[in-house]
């Protein structure tokens, strides 16, 4: 039978920036805030939001067209999971990851993607994301903190450790510090040594503080390459991480990390893992791209990749575990 020929791929694919524009119109109103507190029409949530009628009924229309809504007559209502991740009101929401998902500091690898593909590599530079004092990472540890509390506690739950037991946590790259947080929320006797730049360390306290850990969560300012960690730690945490750099960069951190470790001591690492044929599944092989556009040399690996990696600087088991429903995948690697 001969295959239907239709434009549509093509079409939705070069529209795609304004789905994401709508989505952040909705988030930066309020929109879905207003549907969950009782307003459904087109003049209630406009009302609710400080917006003119018009432009919300066409902005709650494309917002049904896209699935964010449903509509019966004049009236919209939210989905579960819009209602869940979208309206401030729920404690899942995620709203504020779009202000660094869809910022120009994130976007602009994106605006020349095309010299980042002849080039194998990001041309835009490294000041935005190596930068001590760059308020990029700032940006991220407060808005994709609330996409990061799902993985961070099944890494928690992954720790297989004994309940009471003492022990000394290395959380690298630790951004808003959530999965050092869950470990010791989980562990109440982990003191957790978060390592970041100094500026980013401010969410990491902060939210050290609201979940009740701020007594064992403790600060190493400064760049996971070049700062000291320490000796005696029992678990480390490389979340997210890996990812920015080239196959040999992270080897030698790997090692760095190694040298750190009581014998028995174990990495966790956090990680957008695609299949060995690079495009499957779609979130965590599309991921690559993003780090095209971002890095000069950074990848989304394999696990077959990550483990040579890790056994090459002396981790010679290496397990791998998919955190389902969500795109990341954990790494636990021992000596």
């Amino acid at each position: 039978m001969e295959e239907n020929i239709s434009p549509d791929l093509f079409w939705n694919t070069m529209t795609g920036y304004q789905n994401s524009a709508a989505l952040k119109s909705a988030v930066d109103l309020g929109i879905f805030t207003a549907i969950d507190n009782g307003s459904h029409t087109a003049k209630a949530i406009a009302d609710a939001v400080g917006a003119r009628e018009r432009g919300v009924r066409i902005l709650c229309d494309s917002l049904t067209v896209l699935g964010f809504l449903t509509k019966n007559g004049a009236e919209y209502n939210a989905t579960p999971s819009t209602a869940a991740f979208l309206s401030r009101n729920s404690q899942a929401y995620v709203g504020s990851a779009l202000d660094f998902i869809l910022s120009p500091m994130l976007r602009r690898g994106f605006d020349d993607l095309t010299s980042a593909v002849k080039n194998g590599g990001s041309l835009i530079g490294d000041e935005a994301s190596l930068s001590p004092d760059s308020p990029m990472w700032v940006d991220f540890a407060r808005g994709m903190m609330p996409l990061m509390f799902p993985p961070a506690q099944m890494i928690a739950e992954n720790v297989g450790f004994e309940p009471g037991r003492k022990f000394k946590v290395l959380d690298i790259a630790a951004g808003h510090g959530i999965f050092g947080i869950m470990v010791a929320q989980r562990y109440p006797n982990a003191e957790v040594y978060a390592l970041d730049w100094a500026n980013v360390l401010t969410v990491a306290t902060e939210n050290a503080e609201k979940f009740g850990v701020a007594d064992r969560h403790h600060l190493i300012p400064g760049s996971a390459f070049d700062v000291e960690y320490g000796e005696g730690y029992d678990l480390v945490l490389l979340t997210n991480f890996l990812h920015h750099f080239d196959a040999g960069t992270c080897e030698k951190l790997i090692r760095k990390i190694g040298n750190s470790l009581n014998d028995g001591g174990k990495v966790m690492t956090l990680e957008f893992i695609p299949n060995d044929d690079r495009i499957s599944p779609p979130a965590e092989a599309m991921f690559s791209l993003v780090m095209l556009a971002g890095t000069p040399g950074g990848d989304a690996y394999t696990f077959a990749e990550l483990k040579q990696m890790f056994e090459n600087a002396g981790f010679s088991q290496n397990e791998h575990i998919p955190l389902l429903p969500t795109p990341q995948h954990l790494v636990i690697s021992q000596k």
